[in-house]
């Protein structure tokens, strides 16, 4: 929504701003990291230039490092999101995706730029035409993920954090 695409901004600029803040923690609420976006919002004119695209290369500019927490889904413009993190630590039952494709659409915050600069272009390119989920466990081999914990995502991420 465009109220989670301001807050990401905002929390990042000021993140980045503060001199006492040495990493950041980006994760979802309730279980979930993000199914991504809402499909109804895709025929809607953009609003005050928020756009996802440059909220990721926003993370990925980050000079401090940006630990994603991945809980439950971490789907379409949610895995971008993530992609654009330098580190992802998953929970075991997590599944990560791009399912755009099955309603006959790219994803398009450059995760099919980012995905393959990650795994490589084989694994990513069945990612980006299948639209399957994959699991965390998965995600760890193919290294989509850094991590895969059973325990509470959210403190995993900010150890992580906390040595990088």
């Amino acid at each position: 929504s465009l109220t989670v695409l301001q807050a990401l901004e905002d929390g990042l600029k000021r993140a980045d701003a503060d001199p006492s803040v040495k990493a950041v923690m980006i994760c979802g609420e309730n279980g979930k990291f993000s199914a991504g976006a809402d499909i109804r919002g895709f025929s809607s004119p953009k609003k005050h230039g928020i756009a996802l695209g440059p909220i990721i290369s926003l993370i990925e500019r980050s000079e401090k490092p940006v630990v994603a927490a991945i809980e439950g889904v971490a789907l379409g413009g949610g895995l971008e999101v993530a992609l654009g993190c330098h580190y992802r630590i998953a929970h075991v039952k997590a599944r990560m995706g791009l399912p755009e494709v099955t309603i006959g659409l790219l994803p398009g915050a450059e995760g099919t730029q980012r995905l393959p600069r990650l795994i490589g272009v084989p694994a990513a390119l069945d990612i980006i035409t299948t639209g399957r989920h994959v699991p965390a466990t998965e995600a760890l081999k193919l290294g989509l993920v850094d991590e895969v914990v059973e325990e509470n995502t959210v403190e995993a991420a900010i150890r992580l954090a906390n040595k990088v």
